[in-house]
């Protein structure tokens, strides 16, 4: 499997991805907002872009749709329940559906609601598995729930299905905000020594060339996974004085979340 991860430039700091299967070079564009980015990509490897999937339905993730399939004549693929919200959807997707890109890139279909209830993640079938995660995961941080989402579920979906995949698993999200997102975890966690020495690590980085995270590092700088830290739970109780001396590890989530949405 090979991995083009495509810096946008836009105002939305996305990222766009191409997933190319080696041996025939069939491609999947991935939330290919920025279209010419995409196929002058596909274009310098010669790859041939068979499949457009939308992570959710999202205009920055969808809007470069149109564009793609009318120049490579791909299927369009998403949540079987965003066929009212994206237009043109050839394959709905439910959880546990395996999408081949030519004959050798398998990638499963997670179902990963929270950000939109009709998102999906793809986890790939490698040696290393890498995880497109859309707007559900980002490094160090969580999506919002402001447009159609529900972070009760979002909760759900770190904790039954994020936080068990492989800590090796490389994180590829749908946007960088990775230096906003550091800021955030430190401020609720100012005793995070490996989220101050990433922070400024990737300040100045290239997002041309981005640092891809991983599983095990996001459990240590992402403030959402980080539900049951003293320091966590103590600058909670700060913000929401009638928080229980014990809280669920749920709790702790939404009201991050809560925190997060006035960053």
């Amino acid at each position: 499997m090979i991995v083009e991860q495509i810096w946008t430039g836009n105002a939305y700091r996305n990222f766009n991805y191409l997933i190319a299967c080696p041996q025939s070079g069939e491609a999947m564009a991935i939330d290919p907002l920025d279209h010419e980015k995409c196929l002058a990509t596909a274009k310098k490897h010669g790859w041939d872009i068979t499949q457009v999937l939308n992570t959710h339905e999202h205009g920055d993730h969808t809007g470069g749709n149109a564009a793609v399939i009318a120049a490579t004549g791909a299927i369009l693929l998403a949540h079987a329940n965003a066929k009212d919200k994206i237009p043109g959807i050839d394959r709905g997707l439910a959880a546990g559906e395996v999408v081949m890109v030519g004959g050798t890139v398998e990638l499963e279909t997670l179902d990963t609601p929270g950000h939109t209830m009709s998102h999906v993640c793809l986890l790939s079938h490698t040696d290393a598995p890498a995880l497109f995660c859309g707007d559900t995961l980002f490094n160090a941080g969580a999506g919002n729930c402001h447009n159609g989402g529900h972070p009760h579920e979002l909760y759900a979906t770190f904790v039954s299905q994020l936080a068990t995949l492989g800590d090796n698993t490389l994180v590829y999200p749908g946007h960088d905000y990775i230096a906003n997102n550091l800021e955030f975890t430190l401020d609720r966690e100012p005793d995070n020594t490996r989220a101050a020495e990433l922070l400024a690590q990737v300040e100045p980085q290239d997002t041309n060339n981005a640092l891809v995270s991983t599983l095990a590092l996001e459990k240590e700088i992402n403030a959402f996974f980080r539900l049951h830290s003293p320091t966590v739970i103590a600058g909670l109780r700060e913000a929401f004085p009638d928080l229980p001396d014990e809280p669920d590890a749920e709790t702790v989530f939404v009201k991050l979340r809560e925190l997060r949405n006035a960053w």
